[in-house]
């Protein structure tokens, strides 16, 4: 099984700093929108067998184009952003900043449980990426395109990859970058990272 992993379009959020996370449901802007259309422009004649989404507009935003072209979507909770607590909805300040790195920190001493205030942990959100990466090894399509989230995908790469939680850290994530992976005996192998060639079009036209 071939699978597209790949990060929604750009928002407002995104753009101003704002946290998002699972309980925001933003939806995308323009730039969004045209980085969505140059995906799908490159990667149409993929033969999707089916889209999987989060639960938040965003991603479902993102594969519009191929929805509107019939590819049947299925949206799957456990692929949501990281629930950032109190911070969600916030810009971004030096204080919550500091709260972060220290989260960060905890994780790399493997404190997976440390979250920030009414927040979810390294630990809850590893687990429901596992659950749904092991759900995908049970799935008789040949190819998939999956949309999620920042964070999501940093945890998704981590464990596709069998590494330590510290080193989501080392996973980038562009809006609508691509990880394309391979599925095989039940062994994920990550054939691209982060790709944004499909975004070459939009930035030679500005």
């Amino acid at each position: 099984m071939l699978i597209y992993f790949i990060r929604h379009g750009e928002t407002d959020f995104n753009k101003k700093r704002i946290i998002q996370g699972s309980g925001v449901d933003s939806s995308l802007n323009a730039t969004g929108r045209a980085q969505a259309r140059a995906f799908y422009e490159k990667y149409k004649d993929v033969p999707f067998d089916k889209v999987i989404t989060s639960d938040l507009k965003r991603t479902s935003e993102t594969v519009k184009p191929f929805t509107d072209a019939g590819l049947e979507q299925e949206k799957d909770a456990d692929i949501n952003e990281m629930n950032w607590g109190v911070h969600e909805g916030q810009p971004g300040s030096e204080a919550m900043k500091v709260l972060y790195q220290n989260m960060i920190a905890a994780w790399g001493a493997d404190d997976f449980d440390h979250r920030l205030e009414a927040g979810e942990s390294a630990r809850e959100l590893a687990d429901r990426i596992q659950r749904f990466l092991d759900s995908l090894k049970s799935r008789t399509e040949n190819t998939l395109l999956v949309c999620s989230h920042g964070r999501a995908m940093r945890c998704i790469v981590a464990l596709m990859k069998e590494q330590h939680l510290r080193e989501m850290e080392n996973v980038s994530h562009a809006n609508t970058g691509l990880y394309l992976a391979e599925l095989n005996n039940g062994k994920f192998t990550v054939i691209k990272e982060n790709d944004t060639e499909h975004l070459q079009s939009l930035t030679s036209n500005i």
